[in-house]
């Protein structure tokens, strides 16, 4: 199962879903964790999403080309997200995780993995039986 990390050191979660120009994407299963690939948007901030903001379809668009491209993660970390956008990850069948503070990728995944191996909730069980 692919999880995927809006990030701006490739060390932290720390960005916002539609600012984020870059996402770490890792592969997990029960036995662990690799990293996959980095999935660049811009460099640094994605500011052709940020300056769209109220513009409509070009905004949306987009977002939606950013959706598309994350298509094959079943989860996304980030700080933020707006409802819109949410909304539109959920409908691809991607849960996004929202953290309440910059967290660290590798805790993050920990805790993912601990929670798989334990008790996943129903949505996760799902996605692992959906890979």
């Amino acid at each position: 199962m692919k999880i995927a990390f809006a990030t701006t050191d490739g060390v932290n979660v720390d960005e916002h879903f539609g600012r984020a120009g870059a996402f770490a994407v890792y592969d997990l299963t029960k036995d662990g964790f690799v990293f996959s690939e980095t999935r660049r948007f811009a460099r640094g901030r994605d500011r052709a999403v940020e300056e769209s903001k109220g513009m409509g379809q070009t905004h949306d668009d987009l977002v939606e080309k950013k959706v598309s491209r994350l298509a094959d993660c079943k989860i996304v970390y980030l700080t933020e997200i707006g409802g819109p956008s949410a909304s539109r990850l959920i409908r691809k069948g991607i849960m996004p995780v929202k953290v309440k503070e910059t967290v660290s990728i590798e805790d993050s995944l920990k805790k993912l993995l601990e929670t798989v191996r334990k008790s996943p909730p129903p949505w996760l069980r799902k996605a692992l039986t959906n890979e």
